[in-house]
């Protein structure tokens, strides 16, 4: 090679030099629709984070004239302090949500379960329908038929427990002749949220990777072993963070709650007497139309409690669902 070949060769500039000659890379036309979207698609993110701070907000300045130390003039809490006042309707909120969700768990798994890989497509179109509908029904038919047509169904069970299982703390006291109890009110907040946790596990149980499923099969694993092995852990995350939106429901039902149980604010782990703890919304929703002054401040100060605990549970199901966000399989 000759030297003005040379001198060629290194006048030309490298591949490097080209790309830092021009940073900018092609980019695509915007165009005004995608300005549209974009903008829009931003706003309402926007507009969500406005909304739930505004009710942090309101929540929080109407709340602090309850959190007096003086209370005498305040016919709610009728001279007794605020924590004292809301601790029985928390414990009756938690109390409550927790045998709900005890009770809807299982279950939910199992419809899931059948709808996604056991049952033949038609019939799992149509449980799967069926199942969906149950969101639509208003909580206030769910409160008539748990008042009025479950409670007496179930009180005769509650009769059987006691009489055997009496001996059990939770199963003890004096049985209701009603049927109204903590434990009704819970079996109805567990038909209420089978939807949204069925629905749930219905879809990630259908995610699971296809070529685990198969690879568990072709071993010689039989169809419950192929679902212990590949379906449940793959979902095990999404089970999860089913059952803590379950539970945030179950925690802010107000109609079927109040209309099963009276207020009564008491801590009591016995789940088959007339004496039964009642949820925040329930105690707001009954005493707030002859709450009046600031007796309004410390209904809503409750209500302030109770955004607290499902701003948690609901944060701790985001957390759920994000260890699991990097699990990888073959589809």
């Amino acid at each position: 090679m000759s030297a003005s070949e040379k001198t060629a060769d290194a006048e030309k500039p490298s591949p490097e030099s080209e790309s830092q000659a021009q940073p900018g890379a092609i980019r695509a036309k915007k165009r005004p629709g995608d300005l549209i979207f974009s903008g829009s698609a931003l706003g309402a993110g926007w507009i969500i984070l406005l909304v739930l701070a505004a009710v942090a907000v309101f929540l929080v300045v109407q709340s602090i004239p309850a959190f007096k130390p003086d209370t005498s003039g305040n016919h709610i809490l009728e001279g007794e302090s605020f924590w004292s006042y809301v601790g029985p309707f928390v414990f009756g909120t938690v109390w409550s949500s927790f045998l709900a969700l005890i009770v809807a768990t299982p279950i939910a798994i199992g419809i899931a379960l059948f709808i996604s890989h056991y049952a033949p497509r038609a019939l799992a179109a149509v449980l799967g329908y069926v199942i969906d509908l149950l969101a639509a029904v208003p909580s206030v038919v769910f409160g008539l038929w748990g008042g009025l047509v479950f409670a007496p169904l179930l009180q005769p069970g509650f009769a059987w427990l006691n009489e055997y299982l009496g001996w059990i703390p939770l199963f003890g006291g004096v049985v209701s002749p009603t049927g109204r109890t903590i434990l009704t009110a819970s079996l109805v907040l567990a038909v209420m949220i089978l939807p949204v946790m069925t629905a749930i596990c219905r879809e990630v149980f259908l995610q699971a990777p296809r070529l685990h499923e198969e690879a568990a099969l072709a071993l010689g694993a039989t169809r419950w072993e192929m679902i212990r092995m590949a379906v449940l852990p793959f979902a095990r995350g999404g089970m999860v963070s089913g059952a803590m939106l379950g539970l945030g429901r179950a925690l802010g039902e107000t109609m079927a709650v109040t209309m099963v149980l009276s207020v009564t604010g008491v801590v009591s782990f016995e789940v088959l007497t007339s004496v039964n703890p009642t949820t925040i919304p329930a105690n707001i929703a009954l005493a707030f139309p002859e709450a009046h002054g600031e007796g309004v401040n410390a209904l809503i100060a409750t209500g302030l409690i109770l955004f607290v605990v499902t701003f948690a549970v609901n944060a701790l199901a985001r957390w759920v669902v994000n260890r699991r966000a990097e699990f990888s399989g073959a589809n």
